[in-house]
């Protein structure tokens, strides 16, 4: 069966649900986000072994600051140990890394660990992760309107250089394609301020599983679908007989 489907280049995933699957088992919500990060590793290896050359997942939102702080708090814990953790990943299965978002509010010490992540998986060639953290699309475009100002007043572009192509390269996913396909767990029905721009003719699919059950065969039911749809773009379908 896998044989048969069309495997999108870039899949974009937003991880809902870790906090659901642990009140059903009456466990803290931490213990949720702990497995829902051992869920990420997996399917980052099930990604690369489909074939899918881009993987970007929702990590932390500029709206989950707003959480409680105990839970942020132990978020940052998280992130702190997997950084680590992913490192030794990435370096073992080829897996380059990019984070995208505004990383300068973050402690000092995560962002190095951040920086030595890039840094370090930089020059690996097969699948390319990446993580949103402290990141929304409307903070996103927002920032690069501002560098593209800075640009125009430093007279490096010009007004009537300005066009879609060129404003993509200010994003924070310039030189990554756009994604093929959009995949939401715990089936909820928005997009949540994630990747605004670059969603534009994507695919999406929405499941109920919740992100820590998340699996390779819900990947596979997802692409299965992807596979079925017939992507115009906005054009007409052309008769291929």
């Amino acid at each position: 069966m896998e044989e048969t489907l069309k495997i999108p280049a870039h899949v974009a995933l937003i991880l809902d649900g870790n906090g659901s699957w642990a009140k059903k088992r009456g466990l803290p919500r931490q213990m949720g986000h702990k497995k829902g990060c051992e869920t990420v590793e997996q399917i980052v290896e099930d990604a690369a072994r489909l074939g899918i050359k881009y993987l970007t997942v929702y990590g932390f939102s500029t709206e989950n600051w707003k959480r409680p702080e105990e839970e942020v708090g132990a978020l940052m814990q998280l992130f702190r140990y997997y950084t680590k953790r992913l490192l030794k990943i990435a370096t073992a299965s080829n897996v380059r890394v990019k984070m995208i978002g505004e990383r300068g509010r973050f402690a000092q010490d995560i962002i190095e660990g951040i920086n030595q992540l890039e840094e370090q998986t930089k020059e690996n060639t097969g699948l390319t992760f990446i993580i949103a953290v402290n990141y929304g699309g409307r903070d996103e475009i927002t920032r690069a309107v501002r560098k593209v100002m800075a640009d125009c007043r430093e007279g490096k572009i010009t007004e009537a250089e300005m066009n879609e192509a060129m404003f993509a390269s200010y994003l924070d996913t310039a030189e990554i394609p756009d994604p093929d396909l959009l995949i939401r767990t715990s089936g909820e029905l928005r997009l949540s301020n994630y990747l605004l721009w670059q969603l534009a003719y994507s695919e999406l699919y929405v499941t109920d599983c919740l992100w820590p059950d998340f699996n390779k065969e819900e990947l596979l039911e997802a692409i299965r679908h992807y596979s079925r749809r017939d992507r115009r773009f906005g054009g007409v379908k052309t008769d291929t007989k």
